[in-house]
């Protein structure tokens, strides 16, 4: 078996209030330098067998159909767990 993270994010051009609300809130508890921040979504499915070029294109296929909002979020990022340390 095999883990496979996907993160999801509002489209550049959609507005993000709980973004802003957290990159309001850092400078008030001692954190500076921080600009913009940007809340997304990130889901991690366990897959049989392992995650070859197919298993990600069809986990991707699920994400854009049924974890993504097509008309205010983009699929960001299909990659097994061990590729993102």
């Amino acid at each position: 078996m095999a883990r496979v993270v996907v993160e999801v994010m509002p489209k550049p051009e959609i507005l993000d209030p709980q973004g802003k609300a957290v990159a309001r809130a850092l400078p008030r508890l001692g954190f500076t330098g921080i600009s913009e921040v940007r809340q997304g979504k990130r889901f991690e499915i366990e897959v049989d067998g392992e995650a070859t070029a197919e298993v990600l294109a069809d986990v991707r296929r699920a994400a854009e159909t049924l974890l993504s909002n097509p008309v205010i979020e983009d699929v960001v990022r299909v990659a097994p767990i061990e590729d993102l340390a």
